[in-house]
C-alpha cells in the first residue's frame, strides 16, 4: 500500500468557473471542505499531488490548511468531459473513529476454469458499496474468479471483505460471470434448428415413397 502524503491547501480568493479555469492552468484544482456543522471552505490543491492520491485509490486524505492538518474524506470527484482530468473535488471532515459508506473498486483475480472450456469472463459491476471505519477504507476488494465455470456468476455476497467492513450493496448484485460467446451460442442454436428441420423432411419423403410403392402394386 502506498502511503498517503500531506496535501498543501490554500484558501481560494475567488469563485466562479472563470477563476477555476485559471487555477487549472496553474496546475491547481479547486475543492471545497464541508461537514461537521462548520462553514464550507473553498480551497485549492496541487493537481499532481491530488491526482497521485486518487490514482492509488486513497479516499482519506491528509490536508494541511493554514498550518493545521486534518483528515478529509473524498466525497465526490468531478472530471472533464473526456473523463481524464480532475476538475473539482468535494471533501468532508470526519472523525477517525467514524464509520462511513464508500464505493470501492472490485478487482478480479485469477483465470476462471470456464475460460479454458471456451467461455468468456465478463465483469458486470466494477465496484460495490461498503461501510467501514474511515481509517480502514480499502483501496479495492479482490474477487477470486478461478473456480467460475461456464454459466456461473459471482455475486457481491460471495466477496471476501476486509475485517470490520459491512456490505451495503445488494448481496445478489452480479459482479462477474462466465458465459459462451454470443455468436457461438447463436451458431449452436441454428445448427440445432437445422438438424430438427431435416428429419421431418426425410420422414415425409420416405412416407411418400412408401405410398407410391403400394399404389403401384
Amino acid at each position: 500500500m502506498v502511503e498517503t502524503i500531506v496535501l498543501k491547501a490554500e484558501k481560494r480568493e475567488q469563485a466562479g468557473s472563470r477563476y477555476s479555469r485559471k487555477l487549472r492552468k496553474q496546475g491547481l484544482v479547486p475543492a471545497i471542505i464541508y461537514g461537521h456543522k462548520t462553514e464550507p471552505v473553498a480551497i485549492q490543491l496541487n493537481y499532481h499531488d491530488l491526482a497521485l492520491e486518487l490514482q492509488h485509490h486513497h479516499r482519506l486524505l491528509d490536508v494541511e490548511l493554514d498550518g493545521a492538518q486534518e483528515k478529509l474524506l473524498v466525497k465526490d470527484v468531478q472530471h472533464d468531459y473526456l473523463g481524464d482530468k480532475v476538475i473539482h473535488v468535494d471533501l468532508t471532515r470526519v472523525n477517525i473513529d467514524e464509520r462511513v459508506q464508500v464505493t470501492v473498486e472490485v478487482e478480479l483475480r485469477g483465470t476462471p476454469v470456464g475460460v479454458s472450456e471456451g467461455g468468456v469472463l465478463d465483469q458486470i459491476n466494477t465496484d460495490i458499496e461498503l461501510e467501514c471505519l474511515v481509517t480502514a477504507i480499502p483501496e479495492s476488494v479482490r474477487a477470486l474468479v478461478s473456480d467460475l465455470k461456464i454459466g456461473e456468476t459471482l455475486v457481491a455476497g460471495d466477496l471476501e471483505l476486509p475485517a470490520g467492513a459491512k456490505l451495503i450493496s445488494d448481496p445478489t448484485t452480479a459482479i462477474a460471470t462466465v458465459s459462451v460467446v454470443a455468436e457461438e451460442a447463436e451458431e449452436a442454436e441454428e445448427a440445432e434448428v437445422a438438424e430438427g428441420e431435416v428429419e421431418p423432411e426425410i420422414i415425409a419423403k420416405k412416407a411418400e415413397e412408401a405410398g407410391q410403392g403400394e399404389s403401384e402394386k
